[in-house]
């Protein structure tokens, strides 16, 4: 004997149903909604049944304008129709919320395809639209960041470029191909070393191989051809860039125009030597003589390099240019000790290097080295430099007389890219 069919209470298991459902008649009258549709919605049933949905639940004119559209697509053609985004907020604990649905509703037609009813079934998506939106602006962000890590390589006043692990050059930014004229195809691999002055190819391309296989930093200076023909002295250094597992990834190289410079270091080593030749004349040249030491005083006061002469076993200064001096404005310098004059500098490993070169001849080279220098004598307060200088010996009658130093603050240009890595 079959077990007796129990009556089911529809409108009972309706309300019960696990999900926001409410139940519209065609025309958008409130028939019914779920327990957890009126929990969230906030309001009871008995200020909304009955009542168009545009009055139980008034939204803004432009998100009324999108359910009705979808409601009575629904009506047109008997299919359910999902909406765009909307957001409706609500009264919580803290005051208004900002909260986002996704709406969807369906027809619920009788046996002849009449419709019956439409059941909106509501979807907060707030935390998805929230997460969606803070993903949109991180990528946004990065896109920033790589629009201006390529501005800024396209525009900073150094020849750039990059390599593979292997040394093969794939990269050149605008500046070094607007320097040499030549397209970047016609760069990449080893084919850069074409513009290279032909004394220089050899050694260049030996000390990059070098660097390469070895993994080490890579420094040096050679005639690059530019496009009007002429060969110009840069100094081009690299950096491996390597993984969390510490192999290389890519080589980071930039190149600096130094011909200036380098011209003008010659044409005082050029002119130091002639004044000692002039010094041993006799005594009638002696007007002359004074007259070609002021041209020389004068080309190393207005140098654009750091230059200064220290001169005996306790590195006196003796001469001071201006350029070196600008960096101590407030200090006293010729005629005082390194260790006095600059304190803060001898207790960072000069007194040392000084030392080496005066007692071995041996011209030390320094690149990017970190100084910290005090902003005013006796002052705690400090300041971060990178310079790149030359400590060479220097003799007079054939006896050790002291230490030329010739720099160049290179801090901008370190610091640039460091921003770059």
């Amino acid at each position: 004997m079959p077990a007796p069919v129990l009556p089911v209470d529809y409108q009972q298991l309706f309300r019960a149903l696990p999900g926001l459902y409410l139940l519209l008649a065609p025309d958008g009258t409130v028939l019914d909604n779920s327990d957890q549709h009126v929990a969230s919605a906030l309001a009871p049933r008995s200020q909304t049944l009955g009542r168009n949905i545009f009055d139980a639940y008034p939204s803004d004119p432009r998100s009324q304008e999108e359910l009705f559209q979808s409601q009575e697509k629904v009506r047109q053609t008997r299919q359910a129709d999902t909406m765009p985004l909307i957001r409706y907020d609500l009264d919580g604990p803290n005051g208004r919320e900002e909260r986002y649905w996704q709406l969807t509703h369906h027809p619920i037609l009788d046996d002849q395809g009449n419709l019956l009813y439409i059941l909106q079934t509501p979807q907060d998506v707030t935390q998805q639209h929230i997460a969606a939106q803070a993903t949109a602006e991180a990528q946004q962000q990065l896109v920033d960041e790589q629009e201006r890590t390529r501005f800024v390589l396209a525009n900073l006043p150094v020849l750039i470029w990059t390599a593979t692990p292997d040394g093969q050059r794939d990269f050149f930014n605008p500046r070094w191909l607007n320097f040499t004229g030549k397209e970047l195809a016609e760069q990449q691999g080893y084919q850069w070393l074409n513009d290279l002055h032909p004394d220089d190819q050899e050694r260049v391309r030996t000390q990059w191989q070098q660097a390469v296989e070895n993994g080490t930093p890579y420094q040096v200076e050679y005639r690059l051809r530019r496009h009007d023909g002429q060969y110009r002295w840069i100094l081009s250094r690299a950096q491996a860039r390597r993984d969390a597992n510490g192999q290389i990834s890519m080589w980071v190289g930039g190149a600096t125009d130094i011909h200036d410079q380098k011209m003008l270091v010659q044409e005082i080593l050029e002119a130091n030597e002639q004044q000692a030749l002039l010094s041993e004349q006799a005594y009638q040249n002696y007007q002359r003589a004074e007259s070609q030491r002021a041209i020389y005083h004068g080309l190393f006061m207005q140098a654009p390099a750091l230059i200064c002469i220290l001169r005996g076993p306790e590195h006196q200064f003796e001469f001071v240019n201006t350029a070196y001096q600008s960096l101590f404005p407030d200090r006293q310098l010729v005629g005082r000790p390194l260790q006095e004059a600059l304190p803060e500098v001898s207790r960072q490993g000069i007194i040392e290097l000084l030392d080496g070169v005066y007692q071995t001849g041996e011209t030390y080279i320094g690149n990017e080295v970190p100084l910290q220098l005090q902003l005013h004598e006796g002052s705690p307060e400090m300041r971060q430099g990178y310079f790149n200088f030359t400590y060479q010996q220097f003799k007079e009658y054939g006896q050790v007389a002291g230490i030329m130093v010739f720099a160049f603050e290179v801090t901008e240009l370190v610091a640039a890219r460091k921003a770059r890595e």
